[in-house]
């Protein structure tokens, strides 16, 4: 089994709905996102897949929140921006680019350096 990973970085502002604590006001982060993809069989070139394709696939999807206020950006307009849909929400947003024989392993999106939460599609 291989695994590939490719990270990319957006800020973006948000609060919590539905929280007590001081995330329940706005503030921003400086995100980072890794996709993680898997498969077993490499092409003839002895690649999984191409680096800069899943980075650009990835950063198209981090683009879309990139300097947004995220509880006005669909889908966090009526989904909780917390980390953990923002890592479903780019899995879900990325699985389907994935060419044959390469599936999506898990999106980790980092808050800040020492807080992060993954999401593994199909677990």
């Amino acid at each position: 089994m291989y695994i590939l990973e490719v990270d990319a970085e957006f800020s973006a502002a948000h609060f919590l709905r539905n929280y007590r604590g001081r995330c329940e006001n706005l503030h921003g982060h400086n995100w980072r996102v890794r996709l993680s993809v898997a498969g077993s069989q490499l092409d003839e070139a002895g690649m999984l897949a191409d680096f800069g394709l899943l980075r650009r696939w990835l950063r198209e999807e981090t683009e879309a929140l990139d300097h947004r206020p995220l509880n006005e950006t669909g889908p966090f307009d009526a989904l909780n921006p917390t980390s953990e849909h923002i890592a479903r929400h780019l899995a879900e947003r990325l699985a389907p680019r994935m060419p044959a024989g390469v599936r999506l392993e898990c999106v980790r999106v980092w808050e800040t350096d020492r807080a992060s939460a993954a999401y593994f599609p199909g677990h």
